[in-house]
């Protein structure tokens, strides 16, 4: 569904201003490609965080804490 709201919202973009269209058209796949690393970076930085939580927590879980 999502993706056919968005076919929908670049065809009005195409009928309105087509060489913006074109132009959104042809830069995605660059910034989907610039966004790739930052994303993998997020990734990382969650599990870091969620291992830290983990280590930290680990002496109230086994007293019996539930957290």
């Amino acid at each position: 569904m999502k993706v056919l709201v968005l076919f929908v919202l670049w065809c009005i973009l195409f009928v309105m201003c087509w060489p913006v269209a074109l132009l959104a058209l042809v830069l995605f796949p660059l910034v989907w490609l610039v966004s790739l690393p930052f994303r993998l970076l997020g990734l990382a930085m969650g599990a870091v965080f969620a291992l830290l939580h983990a280590v930290l927590f680990l002496p109230a879980r086994l007293l019996g804490w539930k957290a």
